[in-house]
């Protein structure tokens, strides 16, 4: 385990009901200042497409392009580091993605921190025209084919799905041999492929106990030592954190807000079973029945980390131990109906009371 832990602040970019697209934005600029300012090690942007116009159905985001909002974020910072978590392969063309991460790369001079991705849900291949039981195929291959592009002068590369000769793709990356990889693992299956593939992997608590993903966690450290990688994968936590003065408020502050939010994840996770192109139904079905009956108490005791800051540095401490973990990645706003002012100074108290405590 690294002595220094990363520190993460998550950035989902809501477009809130009562905020125009400029304050949406405006409002994502200034996170991301905050971050830096109180000391994160990184910020990492969600890639998220196609949300209801009346924004019922839950809180859209404004950060369907995440390489170019990253690239704004980078000429508005200084030294943090800026994380795509993730970034959605299939959707996109392997060469031209190449380009433009290297061209970001470049950019922030090597802040960037790449996860990549195909998506657990079907809905946004519908409204890009792709089918889903192409993904898994597109998503190897594109990794591969973006791999090459950074590393090789010149490269040629014959897939099932992409094909190209003798192509020479400028500019490389400025980290060498490219920024660091990882990739968001959210089914059993997926821990023991990612080791496989030699990516660094982000985690988190919503479809899985601790234990179960302790267990998850040891595959994929197998597999990672089993494939040859040199070092040990890096694992994130990403989870909910928020801190207040009084446990009182830091439980009834976000209850709203992180109640919707399961309620919106169960139906993503129902909305998927039995799909063309998913795996793990069983699983799937599993998840949705367990997130249909789950309380704020479930929650709390279970997949967050919500109080004052001595408890949330308490809990944190014993999922770092726990799962070997390579450092934390903080959502503070699950949900995404937190007022501003108040995940403002939640991520002020976790970054000035809880991180110096970790680290």
């Amino acid at each position: 385990m690294s002595s220094t832990l990363h520190i993460g602040l998550s950035m989902e970019c809501d477009y809130r009901h009562g905020l125009t697209q400029s304050e949406a934005f405006d409002e994502a600029f200034s996170t991301a200042n905050l971050a830096e300012e109180q000391g994160f090690t990184g910020v990492w942007l969600a890639e998220r497409h196609f949300a209801t116009p009346d924004r019922t159905a839950g809180v859209p985001s404004i950060v369907s392009a995440p390489l170019i909002l990253a690239t704004a974020i980078a000429g508005r910072t200084s030294h943090i580091r800026i994380g795509i978590g993730v970034l959605v392969l299939p959707l996109g063309h392997p060469i031209r993605m190449a380009e433009e991460v290297a061209t970001l790369d470049n950019i922030c001079q090597g802040r960037l921190d790449l996860g990549v991705g195909r998506s657990g849900f079907t809905r946004v291949y519908e409204g890009y025209d792709i089918p889903y039981d192409e993904s898994r195929s597109r998503f190897l291959e594109y990794l591969n084919v973006m791999r090459l592009a950074w590393t090789e002068e010149q490269f040629s590369y014959k897939g099932e799905v992409y094909s190209f000769d003798d192509i020479c793709v400028i500019p490389k990356t400025f980290q060498k041999p490219h920024p660091p990889l990882w990739s968001a693992a959210t089914t059993r299956e997926s821990f023991p492929l990612y080791g496989e593939m030699g990516l660094n992997i982000l985690v988190g608590l919503r479809g899985m106990t601790v234990p179960d993903l302790a267990e998850a966690i040891q595959d994929y450290r197998e597999a990672w030592a089993n494939a040859g990688h040199s070092g040990i994968g890096q694992v994130i936590l990403r989870i909910p954190i928020y801190v207040a003065d009084t446990t009182e408020k830091a439980l009834a502050e976000p209850e709203e807000s992180a109640t919707h939010a399961y309620a919106r994840l169960q139906r993503a996770f129902t909305g998927t079973i039995g799909k063309a192109g998913t795996t793990a139904s069983e699983e799937r079905a599993e998840r949705s029945q367990s997130l249909a009956t789950i309380t704020y108490d479930d929650l709390l005791r279970d997949r967050f980390a919500f109080g004052e800051p001595a408890a949330v540095t308490s809990r944190l401490q014993q999922l770092r131990d726990d799962l070997r973990l390579e450092g934390f990645i903080m959502e503070s706003n699950v949900g995404g109906r937190i007022d501003q002012e108040l995940v403002e100074n939640s991520i002020r108290m976790f970054a000035g009371e809880v991180v110096p405590n970790l680290r």
